[in-house]
């Protein structure tokens, strides 16, 4: 058998890449329609009511017994959890986004930063939608440790901190060529996600529920966002995959 070409091996390597593409986002696709579902799962449990004994049940068990006012845990606890749940805020999270949006549109990667601008206003103007739906009022059987201003369900800082952190986290994915490094950027955008919204419930501003319902939501978003980008990548619409 001959020596194989440059020219086959290429067409080689370039099929190879858009199977493992194509793969990619068909467990995207089928981890959406999962968290999706679970979402409907919970939301229709909230509208039932039928989700607020396991809600208080959780929320009092980060409270000292016979005192709902006051959480269980040393005072930095509590102040840990207050720096931590500002991460996931709507400002912090605008400067965040806006930030490496201006970096994109530096870098001349335009399709990308509007593409990144879209996800995440986007989200926000369905969190909203989805909180005006459900009107869920907050937890009033416990005295919050941080001020809030909407309603309940989904928890808005769990949403926006899992569109947010995990769109920014497949972006810096798809500019390594280590698969460790990206797997890293994921599980460090994940983790962020969920220090934020366990904070929400230890402070006393969400039923467990509106988190889990947040993180779902938020997540499937940010999935369905990195297909769409990663299908117009291929397509040629953005920037290809490069150093950032």
């Amino acid at each position: 058998m001959g020596k194989k070409t440059p020219k086959y091996q290429r067409r080689r390597m370039r099929n190879h890449a858009a199977e493992n593409s194509k793969n990619g986002a068909l467990i995207s696709i089928l981890a959406m329609a999962c968290l999706l579902f679970i979402f409907g799962f919970v939301a229709q449990s909230v509208a039932e009511g039928k989700s607020l004994a396991f809600d208080r049940s959780i929320i009092l068990a980060l409270r000292e017994p016979g005192n709902p006012s006051a959480l269980i845990g040393p005072a930095w606890v509590q102040e840990a959890a207050r720096d931590l749940t500002s991460l996931g805020s709507i400002i912090v999270l605008a400067i965040i986004t806006l930030s490496v949006a201006g970096y994109l549109f530096l870098e001349r990667k335009h399709a990308v930063a509007w593409l990144m601008l879209a996800a995440v206003f986007g989200g926000i103007a369905l969190n909203d939608l989805l909180k005006f739906a459900f009107a869920r009022p907050r937890p009033d059987f416990v005295s919050p440790a941080a001020r809030v201003f909407t309603t309940s369900f989904p928890s808005g800082h769990a949403t926006l901190s899992a569109i947010v952190y995990l769109t920014i986290a497949a972006l810096l994915a798809r500019s390594q060529s280590s698969s460790k490094v990206g797997l890293y950027f994921i599980v460090l955008a994940a983790l962020l996600t969920i220090l934020i919204g366990v904070s929400r419930i230890y402070l006393g501003v969400h039923y467990p529920t509106d988190v889990l319902g947040g993180w779902c939501i938020g997540a499937a978003w940010a999935l369905g966002c990195w297909v769409l980008m990663a299908r117009l990548g291929q397509g040629g619409q953005v920037e290809s995959r490069g150093p950032t």
